[in-house]
């Protein structure tokens, strides 16, 4: 299995993968379903792969499996309740089969959908263990990289990377933050508070993703890098601010052109992976790829 690279090994930044659910609804999957549950039917497997296969052709080292939403608290009452290690078996065999022995298969894991206390009803103990059996799912998979995303809340990122810890001990964990006006999370917690508790857990890398285009991540980039010395420092962007939908599915402006650019600003900045996150294709990739290579 490959090992995440330290990033004082790093010639450039590693180039890591677009989005998956986007592209999953684009190429057919039903409007409503949800691409864990439609991950574990043939069609579903064989379009998953199809999807890594693509970003893997346009250059991507690291690929995320398609468990984003297989905790089991997020899955609970859904038609797949219980099937956390099922997704986490299956989303990895599909990463691995198109990433072959060479690039790196991080196991995704997203927010719960449900509020902590004190705004909501969930209890830190418990949505630790779901991160926890959801990690030790990914990791007797195969996975190479926990990768905790798009956390809105710091309360559930630093749960989700304790579990993680618990469950995938002998893994690096890697955590992104969605970040929007004033370089803070969707619950207020400043970039520089998010990056010091973080780092206090022991995360081999922190970052960005999704939010609103290109601009809320690139203006984060500095900030994560002068408190995480040493670390990987993560930049996976949406493509541009979403237009409306289209037949139901959420359309996205950002070119690869700008994904390009993007690229450039952030490795500059010190972004030591790159990619995209929703709407971002494996054109993007590609030009991303391009940029970097260079």
């Amino acid at each position: 299995m490959p090992t995440l690279p330290a990033p004082s090994n790093l010639a450039r930044p590693l180039l890591a993968d677009g989005a998956m659910g986007t592209a999953l609804f684009t190429n057919g999957m039903p409007v409503g379903e949800s691409p864990e549950a439609w991950l574990l039917t043939p069609d579903g497997a064989a379009m998953v792969e199809g999807v890594h296969r693509g970003h893997v052709q346009a250059g991507s080292e690291l690929i995320l499996t398609s468990t984003f939403g297989a905790n089991a608290i997020r899955i609970g009452d859904s038609e797949i309740a219980g099937r956390t290690a099922d997704v986490c078996r299956a989303a990895v065999a599909a990463a691995r089969a198109a990433a072959g022995p060479d690039r790196l298969v991080a196991g995704s894991m997203g927010p719960t959908g449900g509020l902590m206390i004190p705004y909501g009803l969930l209890d830190a103990g418990e949505v630790r263990a779901a991160y926890a059996q959801q990690a030790a799912a990914l990791a007797e998979a195969g996975v190479d990289v926990i990768w905790v995303e798009t956390m809105m809340d710091l309360n559930e990122a630093i749960a989700a990377v304790e579990g993680a810890k618990e469950g995938a001990p002998g893994l690096p964990v890697v955590c992104t933050l969605v970040f929007a006006a004033r370089n803070r999370t969707m619950f207020g917690n400043p970039a520089e508070e998010a990056a010091d508790r973080l780092v206090a857990l022991g995360v081999a890398g922190i970052g960005a993703n999704c939010g609103d285009g290109w601009a809320p991540v690139e203006a984060v980039i500095p900030i994560l890098t002068a408190h995480a010395p040493g670390l990987h420092i993560v930049a996976k962007a949406n493509a541009g601010i979403p237009s409306g939908t289209a037949e139901g599915v959420t359309t996205y402006p950002g070119t690869p052109e700008e994904a390009a650019a993007y690229a450039r600003r952030v490795a500059d900045m010190g972004a030591t992976i790159v990619g995209g996150c929703c709407g971002t294709t494996a054109a993007h990739v590609a030009a991303m790829a391009g940029v970097l290579a260079g």
